[in-house]
């Protein structure tokens, strides 16, 4: 199951980016702050205890994630994100900076000729990762969501296409995870038209 938390939250002058994501592999629950697109820190707690216990559902480690991701942004507003983030380097702190990094290329142009397209890069360090998994995941209002999965080229990138109106995307949304080995990241995009 994917899911995810993304939320833009001011405090003074300052734009903060939080993106919340369960990191399976590690059987941790990961919230990272981005300031201008530059991790400031993160905050991972493991539910490996809770899971070895049995009867952990989706929905109570779905809950878990929201919860930390609002503790995040509630920190931020009170201008105490230092004091909520780990500074500590347990193992599973350690795990959670192993990540991928995530990029729509054509933000601008999504819609052409009854199609949406989106073409995404995969870096990891700043180098193009072959052969990562993006799994999309587009929802609107008036249609059950639909799935799809692509894999990087040589080059990091990979473009997924969907028929669809474009009068359609102003109220529609995409999630997408990108899995390279143990690596995740998870991404949301709200959709809109541009004029």
């Amino acid at each position: 199951m994917i899911f995810g938390f993304n939320t833009d939250v001011k405090h003074g002058d300052t734009i903060y980016h939080v993106q919340s994501e369960a990191r399976e592999n590690e059987l941790l629950l990961q919230t990272q702050v981005f300031v201008r697109g530059r991790c400031i820190g993160k905050r991972a707690v493991s539910y490996a205890e809770k899971l070895s216990q049995g009867g952990f559902s989706d929905q109570q480690k779905e809950q878990m994630l929201r919860d930390q991701h609002r503790s995040v942004l509630d920190s931020i507003r009170d201008g105490k994100v230092e004091s909520i983030l780990d500074r500590r380097d347990t193992p599973e702190v350690l795990a959670a900076v192993k990540e991928l990094d995530l990029e729509w290329l054509n933000a601008n142009s999504v819609h052409a000729d009854r199609n949406l397209i989106m073409r995404l890069r995969v870096t990891e360090g700043g180098s193009a990762v072959k052969g990562a998994r993006l799994t999309f995941r587009f929802a609107r209002p008036d249609a059950a969501p639909f799935y799809t999965q692509v894999v990087t080229d040589d080059g990091g990138q990979a473009e997924m296409k969907l028929d669809l109106e474009e009068a359609a995307l102003p109220d529609s949304s995409v999630l997408i995870q990108a899995r390279y080995g143990d690596r995740t990241a998870t991404r949301k995009f709200q959709l809109r038209k541009v004029d």
